[in-house]
């Protein structure tokens, strides 16, 4: 399945897209080919947009396992010892998938920040906000939403880091 606007009527249903009707924020579908451990290069490639543009969910923790959502560029790391820094924590560390699974409701490469199982606290890297449009995760592997960054601030209240490294 490529990159259509003809899917926008066919479009997954998911907690994810169920949130975004609820809060009213508009956007768009766009399904493609998911391979496994592909990542935002694929669906940059897929969807035909700039990788800096697809914005990753990444489910992590701190030390004592509480459970964080950081919203960082396709082409960017997080630095996992600055983003504990700025949220004062001790350290950050990836959720393993099955506890990722667990705190939102959406299996690893389908996690979307939007509709989670549990409200986590959310963080975005900084310059995601320079974007016009962003590319994130529908709550479905191989499904990705078009976005206004400036709505997930208003949907979401993420707490606004600068933590990516260059990939």
């Amino acid at each position: 399945m490529r990159h259509d606007t003809s899917y926008q009527n066919s479009a997954p249903e998911t907690p994810a897209t169920r949130f975004l009707h609820k809060h009213g924020v508009a956007h768009s579908n766009h399904l493609y080919e998911y391979e496994e451990h592909g990542g935002t290069s694929v669906s940059a490639r897929e969807l035909n947009v700039a990788e800096h543009a697809v914005v990753k969910t990444l489910v992590m923790e701190d030390e004592a396992a509480r459970p964080l959502i950081v919203l960082m560029h396709g082409d960017r790391k997080v630095s996992t010892k600055e983003l504990a820094r700025q949220i004062g924590v001790k350290k950050i560390s990836p959720c393993k998938p099955e506890d990722a699974l667990r705190h939102t409701g959406y299996m690893v490469g389908g996690c979307s920040p939007f509709g989670t199982k549990k409200v986590l606290p959310v963080h975005l890297e900084k310059s995601i906000l320079d974007l016009p449009l962003i590319y994130i995760n529908g709550g479905k592997r191989g499904y990705l939403v078009g976005v206004h960054p400036h709505d997930i601030l208003r949907v979401l209240q993420p707490k606004i880091v600068e933590c990516g490294l260059v990939d």
